[in-house]
């Protein structure tokens, strides 16, 4: 186990590992931290009563953060023809097939999100060993796969901040929302939209508490645990 730095065992120091805590007393714990030296992202950590071994328990889905990411999402899609110049004009930051398949294939990975118009998917789709593991494909249940009509919303959504979620093996969630220069405000609309978003996604096929424990977190620094009812309970303003 690697030694933890100076800074964190003092922002550790502030956590009260005995309590949970409320969502605005979360964020405002994680912002009393000492800083790292760049603007680290806030995650949320969700544990989950699911089954991932399970089909029928698959969560995954997107959500649109109300305050944005806070970071500038590097965006490819994968198109061609009349839906490339769509994607063009949408802002895309890479827009193509064959010059992407072959870049990516040699190792180029320089982007957050991809997205692919129907049409294009039976050339893409040898990718799937390469951007699957790396929550990097194109796919309809993440709404990267889109018709050619849809393509410049979904590319502003992923620009102003819509951001993809799923359940790992372990049946834990962990979800970027914002920065830690975010306000508290912002922060808490963000975290409301969220796990707005994971109780829709929640299977038919769980029973019992879905939610089990949530917990906000930065970059560089230990968890808080959340009071999961107050949560569940938070609506965006």
């Amino acid at each position: 186990m690697s030694k933890r730095s100076k800074r964190y065992r003092e922002n550790l120091a502030k956590v009260d590992r005995l309590r949970t805590y409320s969502v605005r007393e979360a964020i405002e714990t994680i912002k009393s931290f000492t800083p790292a030296k760049f603007d680290e992202t806030v995650e949320l950590h969700m544990r989950l009563g699911i089954d991932p071994r399970q089909a029928d328990q698959q969560v995954r889905s997107t959500v649109m953060l109300p305050a944005g990411t806070g970071k500038r999402v590097r965006i490819l899609a994968f198109a061609e023809g009349e839906a490339a110049r769509l994607a063009q004009e949408a802002g895309a930051d890479y827009v193509g097939t064959d010059e992407y398949i072959q870049k990516i294939q040699e190792g180029w990975l320089d982007f957050d999100v991809a997205v692919a118009v129907p049409q294009v998917m039976g050339k893409i789709g040898r990718l799937g060993r390469i951007l699957g593991p790396r929550g990097l494909m194109p796919n309809p249940r993440a709404g990267t796969v889109v018709p050619p009509e849809d393509l410049g919303r979904t590319i502003q959504e992923l620009r102003q901040g819509r951001v993809e979620f799923r359940a790992d093996r372990t049946g834990n969630l962990h979800i970027p929302v914002g920065k830690v220069s975010f306000t508290t405000e912002q922060l808490m609309q963000n975290i409301a939209a969220a796990v707005s978003a994971v109780v829709r996604a929640r299977p038919a096929a769980v029973k019992g508490q879905y939610i089990r424990r949530v917990a906000l977190t930065s970059t560089m620094n230990p968890g808080v645990t959340v009071d999961t009812v107050e949560a569940q309970n938070l609506r965006v303003l």
